[in-house]
């Protein structure tokens, strides 16, 4: 089970439209249950994302990771990965 702090909660709450049209959260706790069910992840810098989208097999194309839509910047050097 993954914990998500308010940071993170409040991040994904702002910025949850530029991974999805409509927005799946509006509480805390309502996106706390949605990133939980999408296993998202919380890493803790850019070389992190980097080696996650490798792991995973993820595609970049020729862009960075974290310029991928799936990326959302935390604010205090941390990435949260939500896979819509």
């Amino acid at each position: 089970m993954h914990e998500y702090d308010d940071a993170v909660l409040d991040c994904f709450l702002k910025n949850q439209g530029q991974l999805f049209d409509e927005h799946v959260a509006e509480t805390r706790e309502e996106a706390a249950a949605f990133l939980e069910d999408c296993m998202a992840v919380v890493l803790e810098s850019e070389n992190e994302v980097e080696e996650y989208f490798e792991e995973e097999g993820m595609d970049i194309g020729d862009g960075s990771a974290i310029e991928a839509s799936e990326v959302f910047e935390i604010g205090d050097g941390r990435f949260l990965v939500v896979e819509g």
